[in-house]
C-alpha cells in the first residue's frame, strides 16, 4: 500500500528528500507520492513536520 500527500502539505520539501527511492516530486502547490514507484517504508511520513503523507 502506497502513502499519499494530504492537502496539510506546505511544500518544503522535506518528505522528497527523505524518499529512498525517488518517489516523490513537486506538483504545483505541494508534493505527490508515485504510488507505483512507492515501496511504503514510511520514511516520508517520518520527514514530514505537519504529517502530511499518510499509507493509503
Amino acid at each position: 500500500m502506497a502513502y499519499k500527500i494530504t492537502d496539510d502539505c506546505i511544500a518544503c520539501g522535506a518528505c522528497a528528500d527523505g524518499c529512498p527511492v525517488d518517489a516523490i516530486s513537486e506538483a504545483g502547490d505541494k508534493y505527490v507520492i508515485d504510488a507505483d514507484t512507492c515501496i511504503d517504508c514510511g520514511a516520508c511520513a517520518d520527514a514530514c513536520p505537519v504529517s502530511a503523507p499518510v499509507a493509503e
